[in-house]
């Protein structure tokens, strides 16, 4: 059986992509500087997540650099991050001079622990960057009352959280600032790109100039008030974003149902361990479906064999990345400060039992959920 027959293609695209990368391409208008497409999508994407100001940029990956120089974080900071998340979270801050320190995760969600970021914390820490994992909110209550007892920027890095709400708000703004991607794998696609949330004027001011080599919204061409990067997304990027966003509720229709029906079908299968049910998330962004097995190498040798070739073992945790944890013992032994050594027992746990289904896997039939669902049945009890 193929994977063809298990998942849908991604991205998903059509006419209104190509006609709106054609009006772009004919108004003679493709950087930001002279056109109106990525300021539209900029208020239509903070619109969506209810947030006061949007501002996109090149990725992701930058877009939580930026979001953390604009806090004020810079050369010897801490920034605890999970170590179980994309390299981008601890890279970031890097990129700006900080020291990510790793605070374990919760083993049931795959989540940063709020009681184990709070232990982190030194009078190094300048901020927190909080992943919506997979799209699922992490415990924002926790982590915006951490941020005010310890007077700490709450970023949230929303790159799989398209669409995602805590307790009926959508993330990216209940911190300080909250960071979204648009690269190839994501919900809503570009290719590429990133956005920058926040409902402060003053951070959404300081993103802005950075994203624009310094300068200020309505200031002159030359007028460079700060030194910034030069990170301005294109408008034909934004052309296909805005016609994505409009595609995204429909597809999150979709994924929502596949993912409650596959939990159905797979929550009292013995050998497989979901995440636990939530009431405070509201909506889930349902980037991946994850699952905890007692023999993961078994399970996805099986999968393949069935057909879901694109299920992944997912990450190998940063604090056992030795690129990260060279560049920032760098960075504290040329300050003289010492290196916070992690132990994230949980991270490691999961980084050895769990496996994602890709979100194109939610996007199919109702027929073609219930075989994924039987492939996976069949290969976690033929593992035990």
């Amino acid at each position: 059986m193929g994977d063809h027959t298990m998942t849908s293609e991604w991205p998903q695209y059509g006419d209104d992509e190509a006609k709106a990368l054609l009006e772009v391409l004919n108004s003679g208008k493709w950087g930001s500087t002279s056109g109106d497409v990525v300021a539209t999508f900029q208020q239509e994407f903070a619109e969506y997540q209810q947030a006061g100001h949007a501002i996109c940029l090149a990725n992701g990956t930058l877009a939580i650099a930026v979001a953390l120089r604009a806090a004020g974080v810079g050369i010897g900071d801490e920034v605890i991050v999970p170590p179980y998340t994309f390299i981008a979270t601890a890279s970031a801050a890097l990129f700006v001079g900080a020291v990510p320190v790793f605070a374990d995760v919760d083993a049931d969600t795959h989540l940063l622990d709020p009681a184990a970021a709070e232990a982190a914390i030194t009078e190094r820490t300048k901020a927190i960057v909080v992943v919506h994992l997979a799209g699922r909110p992490a415990d924002m209550d926790a982590f915006t009352a951490l941020g005010a007892k310890h007077g700490l920027t709450i970023v949230e890095d929303a790159a799989q959280a398209h669409g995602a709400a805590y307790k009926g708000r959508p993330v990216g703004a209940i911190g300080d600032l909250g960071t979204f991607s648009f690269q190839s794998s994501k919900n809503i696609t570009a290719g590429e790109g990133g956005a920058v949330l926040t409902d402060s004027a003053e951070l959404a001011g300081a993103v802005y100039s950075l994203v624009n080599v310094g300068r200020v919204p309505g200031g002159g061409w030359y007028q460079h008030e700060a030194v910034g990067y030069n990170l301005r997304l294109t408008e034909f990027q934004a052309a296909i974003l805005r016609v994505q966003l409009r595609r995204h509720p429909a597809l999150q229709e979709v994924r929502e149902r596949n993912a409650r029906l596959l939990t159905d079908l797979l929550t009292d299968v013995d050998g497989i361990q979901l995440a636990p049910e939530d009431p405070s998330i509201t909506a889930h962004g349902r980037h991946l479906f994850m699952l905890r097995v007692r023999n993961r190498a078994a399970v996805l040798e099986s999968l393949a064999e069935a057909g879901i070739t694109r299920a992944s073992s997912g990450y190998v945790p940063l604090h056992r990345n030795h690129a990260v944890l060279e560049e920032a013992q760098a960075i504290t032994t040329r300050l003289g400060q010492p290196y916070p050594e992690a132990a994230c027992p949980n991270a490691d746990q999961v980084s050895t039992d769990t496996i994602w289904l890709p979100q194109p896997y939610l996007l199919g039939t109702e027929a073609q959920t219930h075989a994924i669902a039987t492939a996976i049945t069949a290969a976690a009890q033929a593992a035990d």
